[in-house]
């Protein structure tokens, strides 16, 4: 199999799209398309199937998929240990974040880095704890930062990359504007506004309410997002009141488009933790970035 079809091959699934792939891998519709064909006419069956309005794999594409995505990290290893081998930081690392430091830290640490290293390309993949983790130990990912422990039995090895304080965040117009902390038993009678299951910061406000013998079961949900964003949003049209990152919020708060409390005697630290599969040696250009990231940000 050629690598290079693998590659087209695995932006088709990516994006469920020929003529997006063909602009991922600047190649027209029909070039990927020939591709794809004779990659098929290689394996000998069908890997992609195109339906109305999306490209999506057969079961022998998706099995294809996830070893070609493993064919192409390791020619990533390759290219990156060789050109380690002649003096040089080059090639390309794919990393995940959850949430908070996928939106809020790594964009930039992903800046400085490839501006000291101009031959790195690094793709940033965003999700929630748990997708992360999860690409993590399938091998799609070398390495993430994300907002929880895993759950996994020793599957990942976690460190403690930086620490950032929750507060709950309410709408200017809100009754407790003018408070600087409320109960427990006050929240549980507010309309709450939930992270998806698999949110780390879900995980952090389960924690710190079972500190205090309480659970997250008992606030009065009125909605449940899949995003930071979304909840914000949420705030703001006065749908609700959660509990989120104040790296998160701070714009708002500055401009005094929502407010922040503390909930009185409930410790809401969110830590966040470098995340790598035990069983994978990092590559030399994973262990470089791990070690320009863990120089720049300490936790605080």
């Amino acid at each position: 199999m050629d690598l290079w079809q693998l590659n087209v091959f695995c932006k088709v699934i990516e994006l469920k799209s020929f003529s997006k792939a063909g602009s991922a891998v600047y190649l027209s519709q029909p070039t990927v398309s020939s591709h794809i064909k004779d990659l098929e006419e290689g394996v000998g069956c069908k890997l992609i199937d195109r339906m109305p309005k999306e490209a999506l794999p057969t079961k022998a594409g998706a099995l294809l998929y996830g070893y070609a995505k493993k064919l192409l990290a390791l020619r990533d290893e390759a290219e990156t240990a060789l050109a380690q081998f002649q003096g040089m930081i080059k090639g390309r690392l794919t990393i995940g974040g959850s949430t908070i430091p996928g939106v809020y830290i790594l964009p930039r640490m992903v800046g400085m880095f490839t501006r000291n290293y101009p031959d790195v390309k690094i793709s940033l993949v965003l999700g929630d704890t748990g997708s992360i983790i999860d690409k993590i130990i399938s091998g799609d990912l070398e390495l993430g930062v994300v907002g929880a422990l895993s759950e996994e039995d020793g599957g990942v090895h976690q460190e403690l990359l930086f620490e950032d304080e929750m507060r709950l965040v309410i709408p200017p117009s809100h009754q407790w504007s003018s408070k600087e902390q409320v109960t427990l038993d006050d929240l549980q009678k507010e309309p709450f506004i939930i992270r998806e299951s698999g949110s780390g910061t879900l995980k952090s406000i389960q924690q710190s309410f079972e500190q205090k013998g309480s659970s997250i079961r008992k606030l009065n949900v009125a909605a449940e997002m899949g995003s930071t964003e979304a909840v914000l949003q949420a705030i703001k049209a006065e749908a609700g009141v959660s509990i989120l990152s104040m790296l998160a919020v701070s714009d708002d708060v500055r401009a005094d488009r929502l407010r922040t409390l503390k909930i009185r005697g409930v410790d809401l630290t969110q830590r966040f933790y470098v995340t790598r599969l035990k069983k994978r040696t990092p590559s030399p250009l994973c262990k470089c970035f791990l070690d320009f990231l863990t120089s720049r940000i300490k936790v605080s």
